[in-house]
């Protein structure tokens, strides 16, 4: 998705859906709603493409009632990982739904993501996933949250953007040629929403998130993400890859004001 088109879909989800269903509202009506923005968004999002409900294709993991609503874990399995190209994170509720979109490569195992995202208030989370024939797949699961895209990043600005675009890297115990192995990548950023107010301007901090995460080893790309300002302040995206040489992982980061960092992590390969 293009600059100006992440604009225009920010502005215009902002305009639809910010507003949460009337209290009083029963159980029915409450999911019929839901439904009904759902729709609009994946309307939106994937245009004419018919979107299908699955409960084999793709799953979420996350919490039914999140501890921190600015941190909440989401795991998505895909267990037919040779049909995956792509996934989509939506949180309905959020002003900007569409939380992230990750396509996988040709060095990748997309067998699990692990992500941590902001969730604003009780919500719908999708996650939708792409075949390599072009076919759309959506599961859900809800999620009781609050606050998640306002809550600050730290105890000021400042702080919150020391160290920004420093890049961590874990990999699973023994990493092994030709054998799909874990990763988790750390970026330090603070994912200013544009909802969060500076405590000491009293003003709101204009939104900054990284916008472009490409992951890959030699010249394979393992995947690459666009996100927006529903991913955590200090993004952490746990996947899958198969290791291939000796070759180090390269990841470049690039956000919305045109920073963009890049650092390179050798693959600790086992021996035996």
């Amino acid at each position: 998705m293009m600059p100006m088109m992440r604009r225009t879909f920010s502005t215009a989800l902002l305009t639809m859906f910010c507003v949460s269903s009337a209290p009083g509202v029963n159980a029915s009506e409450a999911d019929a709603e839901r439904e009904e923005r759902w729709q609009q968004i994946a309307d939106y999002i994937f245009d004419d493409r018919k979107v299908i409900p699955t409960e084999a294709l793709i799953s979420i993991d996350a919490p039914k009632r999140a501890q921190d609503a600015a941190l909440v874990p989401i795991t998505l399995r895909m267990p037919e990982k040779d049909k995956i190209k792509s996934v989509y994170l939506v949180i309905d509720e959020n002003p900007v739904p569409l939380a992230a979109h990750v396509t996988f490569g040709p060095a990748a195992d997309a067998g699990a993501l692990h992500l941590r995202v902001r969730v604003d208030t009780y919500t719908n989370i999708h996650a939708v996933a792409e075949t390599k024939d072009g076919k759309l797949f959506s599961n859900a699961a809800f999620v009781k949250a609050s606050g998640g895209c306002s809550a600050p990043s730290g105890p000021s600005d400042a702080e919150a953007m020391k160290g920004m675009g420093d890049m961590r890297m874990k990999f699973a115990e023994n990493v092994r040629q030709g054998t799909p192995s874990e990763a988790t990548l750390m970026i330090r950023h603070p994912n200013f929403s544009g909802m969060q107010m500076n405590q000491l301007t009293r003003l709101y901090t204009p939104p900054r998130y990284v916008e472009k995460v490409i992951v890959s080893q030699g010249d394979q790309t393992i995947l690459e993400v666009t996100g927006d300002i529903s991913l955590s302040t200090n993004p952490a995206l746990g996947f899958s890859f198969v290791p291939a040489g000796q070759a180090p992982i390269r990841v470049v980061a690039s956000d919305n004001k045109g920073g963009k960092w890049e650092q390179s992590f050798d693959v600790p390969l086992a021996t035996n």
